[in-house]
């Protein structure tokens, strides 16, 4: 995949407005157009012991593939308009972190690319972080973009 391009960018995505952020950073100041971006989402499933019914099971999936619809058209879109090379992926992980990193190994990615929520020391040990995951396993380069930062623009 790489081969073809001068730079593989992976860039994960969700919702968030600190996705959005990311994204629109990497566009207005890191973006080549010999790049192929390539958005990753990596959908998560969940649910409790007491919602294990199968109605619900097929209730929960039907809203995460929604959402990850919503996801992809959003991206594809913002990838559209601003005329770069890319595609969108779902990643089946149940570590969204850990899947990035290995797509990213996987397909000889230059770099990440990825927003933070900015949690605290202590909300980001107990919750855990994305960003956090990605940066300390990635095997390539990662440019975080903190929402801090980003606000003060």
């Amino acid at each position: 995949m790489a081969a073809d391009y001068q730079r593989v960018v992976v860039l994960a995505a969700d919702l968030s407005e600190h996705s959005e952020k990311a994204f629109n950073w990497y566009v207005e100041n890191f973006h080549k157009t010999e790049n192929k971006v390539v958005i990753v989402h990596t959908p998560e499933y969940s649910m409790g012991h007491s919602e294990m019914s199968p109605s619900k099971i097929e209730e929960s999936i039907q809203e995460v593939l929604a959402k990850t619809e919503m996801i992809k058209s959003k991206y594809v879109e913002k990838m559209s308009e601003h005329e770069m090379n890319g595609e969108f992926v779902a990643l089946d992980d149940r570590n969204p972190g850990q899947a990035i990193c290995k797509f990213a190994e996987r397909i000889n990615a230059t770099f990440i690319v990825t927003g933070t929520r900015g949690l605290g020391k202590f909300r980001r040990t107990v919750l855990g972080s994305v960003s956090d995951y990605i940066l300390h396993h990635s095997h390539v380069p990662v440019l975080i973009c903190r929402m801090k930062y980003l606000d003060d623009k």
